[in-house]
Protein backbone atom coordinates (compact mmCIF):
# COMPACT_ATOMS: atom_id res chain seq x y z
CA UNK A 1 0.00 0.00 0.00
CA UNK A 2 1.63 3.47 -0.92
CA UNK A 3 1.93 5.86 1.74
CA UNK A 4 -0.49 8.77 2.43
CA UNK A 5 -0.02 12.43 3.38
CA UNK A 6 -2.70 13.17 5.61
CA UNK A 7 -3.82 16.53 6.90
CA UNK A 8 -5.03 17.92 10.30
CA UNK A 9 -5.83 21.23 11.76
CA UNK A 10 -4.97 22.31 15.06
CA UNK A 11 -6.40 25.92 15.22
CA UNK A 12 -3.61 28.20 13.18
CA UNK A 13 -1.36 24.98 12.46
CA UNK A 14 -1.98 22.84 9.55
CA UNK A 15 -0.30 19.10 10.14
CA UNK A 16 0.52 17.39 7.63
CA UNK A 17 1.36 13.28 8.09
CA UNK A 18 2.93 11.12 6.05
CA UNK A 19 1.17 8.07 6.74
CA UNK A 20 2.50 4.19 5.98
CA UNK A 21 4.24 3.13 9.28
CA UNK A 22 4.53 -0.47 7.53
CA UNK A 23 7.18 0.96 5.74
CA UNK A 24 8.16 3.69 7.89
CA UNK A 25 6.38 6.13 6.10
CA UNK A 26 8.65 5.70 2.89
CA UNK A 27 7.55 8.61 0.29
CA UNK A 28 5.50 7.73 -2.85
CA UNK A 29 3.83 9.46 -6.13
CA UNK A 30 0.71 9.99 -4.13
CA UNK A 31 1.82 11.33 -0.94
CA UNK A 32 4.59 13.30 -2.79
CA UNK A 33 1.40 14.89 -4.93
CA UNK A 34 -0.61 15.19 -1.87
CA UNK A 35 2.06 17.15 0.00
CA UNK A 36 2.59 19.33 -3.08
CA UNK A 37 -1.17 20.13 -2.81
CA UNK A 38 -1.54 20.46 0.65
CA UNK A 39 1.43 23.54 0.03
CA UNK A 40 -0.59 25.23 -2.10
CA UNK A 41 -3.76 25.57 -0.48
CA UNK A 42 -2.22 26.18 2.69
CA UNK A 43 -0.50 29.08 1.34
CA UNK A 44 -3.65 31.29 -0.09
CA UNK A 45 -5.31 30.27 3.14
CA UNK A 46 -4.57 33.32 5.66
CA UNK A 47 -6.19 30.85 8.56
CA UNK A 48 -3.15 28.66 8.27
CA UNK A 49 -0.14 30.13 9.78
CA UNK A 50 2.38 27.40 10.19
CA UNK A 51 2.58 23.78 9.28
CA UNK A 52 4.03 20.74 11.02
CA UNK A 53 5.29 17.72 8.75
CA UNK A 54 5.63 14.33 11.03
CA UNK A 55 5.62 10.61 9.99
CA UNK A 56 2.95 8.33 11.33
CA UNK A 57 3.99 6.22 14.29
CA UNK A 58 7.60 5.44 14.80
CA UNK A 59 9.63 7.08 12.62
CA UNK A 60 9.42 10.25 10.07
CA UNK A 61 10.19 9.26 6.98
CA UNK A 62 12.71 5.83 5.66
CA UNK A 63 12.93 7.47 1.77
CA UNK A 64 12.27 6.29 -1.32
CA UNK A 65 10.52 2.66 -1.47
CA UNK A 66 12.65 -0.14 -2.05
CA UNK A 67 9.95 -2.22 -4.14
CA UNK A 68 8.98 1.06 -6.22
CA UNK A 69 13.46 1.37 -6.99
CA UNK A 70 13.50 -1.88 -7.60
CA UNK A 71 10.36 -1.69 -10.50
CA UNK A 72 11.23 1.50 -11.70
CA UNK A 73 14.87 0.13 -12.61
CA UNK A 74 13.25 -2.22 -14.94
CA UNK A 75 10.91 0.10 -16.27
CA UNK A 76 13.90 1.87 -17.38
CA UNK A 77 15.50 5.55 -16.36
CA UNK A 78 12.25 7.81 -17.69
CA UNK A 79 10.43 6.37 -14.82
CA UNK A 80 13.32 7.17 -12.04
CA UNK A 81 13.85 10.73 -13.73
CA UNK A 82 9.93 11.25 -13.10
CA UNK A 83 9.58 10.26 -9.61
CA UNK A 84 12.83 11.79 -8.24
CA UNK A 85 11.86 15.37 -10.08
CA UNK A 86 8.09 14.78 -8.89
CA UNK A 87 10.03 14.94 -5.54
CA UNK A 88 12.31 17.60 -6.15
CA UNK A 89 8.79 19.99 -6.67
CA UNK A 90 8.08 18.84 -3.60
CA UNK A 91 11.44 19.81 -1.65
CA UNK A 92 11.30 23.45 -3.51
CA UNK A 93 7.54 23.81 -2.47
CA UNK A 94 8.78 23.84 0.72
CA UNK A 95 11.99 25.88 0.85
CA UNK A 96 9.74 28.78 -1.02
CA UNK A 97 6.23 28.81 1.20
CA UNK A 98 5.95 31.61 2.64
CA UNK A 99 4.86 30.48 6.07
CA UNK A 100 7.53 28.50 8.72
CA UNK A 101 7.24 24.79 8.45
CA UNK A 102 8.65 22.68 11.63
CA UNK A 103 9.82 19.26 11.13
CA UNK A 104 8.64 16.74 14.23
CA UNK A 105 11.16 14.02 13.78
CA UNK A 106 10.66 10.20 15.50
CA UNK A 107 12.42 7.16 15.11
CA UNK A 108 14.57 7.29 11.53
CA UNK A 109 14.85 9.83 8.70
CA UNK A 110 16.65 8.06 6.21
CA UNK A 111 18.14 8.83 2.60
CA UNK A 112 15.25 10.85 1.01
CA UNK A 113 13.39 11.26 4.76
CA UNK A 114 16.32 13.46 5.66
CA UNK A 115 16.44 15.36 2.82
CA UNK A 116 13.06 15.97 3.57
CA UNK A 117 13.44 17.16 6.87
CA UNK A 118 15.97 19.45 6.10
CA UNK A 119 13.88 21.28 3.64
CA UNK A 120 11.28 22.36 6.54
CA UNK A 121 12.48 25.54 8.62
CA UNK A 122 13.10 23.87 11.64
CA UNK A 123 13.46 20.47 12.88
CA UNK A 124 12.18 19.30 16.57
CA UNK A 125 13.57 15.51 17.13
CA UNK A 126 13.11 13.49 19.75
CA UNK A 127 16.47 12.36 21.78
CA UNK A 128 16.57 8.59 19.81
CA UNK A 129 15.89 9.74 16.35
CA UNK A 130 18.30 8.84 13.72
CA UNK A 131 19.40 10.92 10.41
CA UNK A 132 21.02 8.75 7.86
CA UNK A 133 21.94 9.55 4.24
CA UNK A 134 21.89 5.34 3.73
CA UNK A 135 22.09 5.82 -0.40
CA UNK A 136 25.76 4.54 0.01
CA UNK A 137 24.79 1.85 1.11
CA UNK A 138 22.32 1.21 -2.08
CA UNK A 139 25.30 1.60 -4.45
CA UNK A 140 23.20 5.14 -4.80
CA UNK A 141 23.85 8.81 -4.25
CA UNK A 142 21.75 11.39 -2.33
CA UNK A 143 18.63 12.86 -3.36
CA UNK A 144 16.11 15.78 -2.89
CA UNK A 145 18.58 18.24 -1.78
CA UNK A 146 20.47 16.90 1.23
CA UNK A 147 23.78 18.05 -0.50
CA UNK A 148 22.96 21.40 -1.43
CA UNK A 149 20.82 21.67 2.05
CA UNK A 150 23.97 20.29 4.33
CA UNK A 151 26.77 22.30 2.38
CA UNK A 152 24.71 25.28 3.36
CA UNK A 153 25.60 25.28 6.80
CA UNK A 154 28.56 22.60 7.63
CA UNK A 155 32.15 21.78 6.40
CA UNK A 156 32.13 20.25 3.49
CA UNK A 157 34.37 17.13 5.09
CA UNK A 158 32.06 16.35 7.27
CA UNK A 159 29.39 16.34 5.07
CA UNK A 160 31.27 13.98 2.85
CA UNK A 161 32.06 11.48 5.33
CA UNK A 162 28.18 11.65 6.34
CA UNK A 163 27.38 10.95 2.22
CA UNK A 164 30.09 8.23 1.93
CA UNK A 165 29.86 6.50 4.75
CA UNK A 166 26.54 5.92 5.61
CA UNK A 167 26.26 6.50 9.40
CA UNK A 168 23.24 7.18 11.82
CA UNK A 169 23.71 10.80 13.26
CA UNK A 170 22.16 11.74 16.04
CA UNK A 171 19.68 14.01 16.88
CA UNK A 172 22.02 15.43 19.62
CA UNK A 173 24.23 15.90 17.05
CA UNK A 174 22.44 17.96 14.84
CA UNK A 175 21.80 20.18 17.96
CA UNK A 176 25.21 20.84 18.28
CA UNK A 177 25.36 21.43 14.37
CA UNK A 178 22.49 24.00 14.59
CA UNK A 179 20.95 22.03 12.15
CA UNK A 180 17.99 20.72 14.77
CA UNK A 181 16.18 23.35 16.67
CA UNK A 182 15.08 21.32 19.75
CA UNK A 183 15.44 17.83 21.13
CA UNK A 184 12.62 16.53 22.82
CA UNK A 185 12.76 13.41 24.77
CA UNK A 186 11.53 10.08 22.85
CA UNK A 187 7.79 10.49 21.91
CA UNK A 188 7.53 13.93 22.60
CA UNK A 189 8.48 15.49 19.16
CA UNK A 190 5.28 16.36 17.95
CA UNK A 191 3.79 17.56 20.51
CA UNK A 192 6.89 19.79 21.02
CA UNK A 193 7.14 20.85 17.06
CA UNK A 194 3.20 21.96 18.24
CA UNK A 195 4.08 24.10 20.97
CA UNK A 196 6.56 25.43 19.14
CA UNK A 197 3.73 26.11 15.91
CA UNK A 198 1.19 27.92 18.34
CA UNK A 199 3.81 30.27 19.45
CA UNK A 200 5.25 30.71 15.58
CA UNK A 201 1.34 31.39 14.28
CA UNK A 202 0.76 34.11 17.13
CA UNK A 203 3.60 36.21 15.12
CA UNK A 204 3.04 38.63 12.32
CA UNK A 205 2.46 36.09 9.23
CA UNK A 206 4.30 39.28 6.54
CA UNK A 207 6.96 39.13 9.75
CA UNK A 208 8.03 35.73 9.74
CA UNK A 209 7.68 35.49 5.55
CA UNK A 210 10.15 38.43 5.46
CA UNK A 211 12.34 36.40 7.97
CA UNK A 212 12.01 33.03 5.61
CA UNK A 213 12.79 34.72 2.50
CA UNK A 214 15.81 36.45 3.90
CA UNK A 215 17.34 33.84 5.62
CA UNK A 216 17.17 31.39 2.77
CA UNK A 217 18.75 34.08 0.17
CA UNK A 218 21.36 35.36 2.23
CA UNK A 219 24.12 32.83 1.24
CA UNK A 220 23.43 33.71 -2.46
CA UNK A 221 23.70 36.88 -1.81
CA UNK A 222 26.87 40.02 -2.16
CA UNK A 223 26.78 41.84 1.14
CA UNK A 224 25.12 44.81 -0.56
CA UNK A 225 22.29 43.26 -2.16
CA UNK A 226 21.38 41.45 1.07
CA UNK A 227 21.50 44.99 2.53
CA UNK A 228 18.95 46.46 -0.23
CA UNK A 229 16.98 43.56 0.57
CA UNK A 230 16.62 44.02 4.24
CA UNK A 231 16.01 47.49 3.81
CA UNK A 232 13.02 47.00 1.41
CA UNK A 233 11.70 44.31 3.94
CA UNK A 234 11.46 46.05 7.06
CA UNK A 235 9.94 49.48 5.06
CA UNK A 236 7.52 47.44 3.83
CA UNK A 237 6.67 45.42 7.44
CA UNK A 238 6.92 48.57 9.33
CA UNK A 239 4.54 50.43 7.40
CA UNK A 240 2.02 47.09 7.18
CA UNK A 241 -0.55 47.23 9.52
CA UNK A 242 1.03 44.66 11.60
CA UNK A 243 3.92 46.49 12.13
CA UNK A 244 1.15 49.46 13.63
CA UNK A 245 -0.20 46.48 16.05
CA UNK A 246 3.40 45.60 17.09
CA UNK A 247 4.26 49.13 17.68
CA UNK A 248 1.19 50.05 19.82
CA UNK A 249 1.00 46.81 21.58
CA UNK A 250 5.07 47.29 22.63
CA UNK A 251 3.49 50.82 24.27
CA UNK A 252 0.80 49.73 25.95
CA UNK A 253 2.37 46.68 27.44
CA UNK A 254 -0.07 44.05 26.08
CA UNK A 255 0.43 40.88 23.67
CA UNK A 256 0.04 42.01 20.25
CA UNK A 257 -2.81 40.83 17.97
CA UNK A 258 -1.57 40.02 14.56
CA UNK A 259 -3.04 39.66 11.27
Amino acid sequence: MPSEMLTERHGAVLVLTLSEPASRNSLSQQAIAAGIEALNVAESDPLIRVIVLRGDGAHFCAGGNLQGLMERRRAGPLAQVQMIEHLHQLIEALHVFPKPVVAAVEGAAAGAGFSLALACDMIVAADDARFILSHARLGLSPDAGATWALTQSLPRALVQQWVWLAEPVSAQQLHQCGLVATVSDSGQAFAEALRLAHRLADMAPNALASGKELVRQASGRALAQQLAAERDHFVENLFHENGAEGLQAFVDKRAANFR
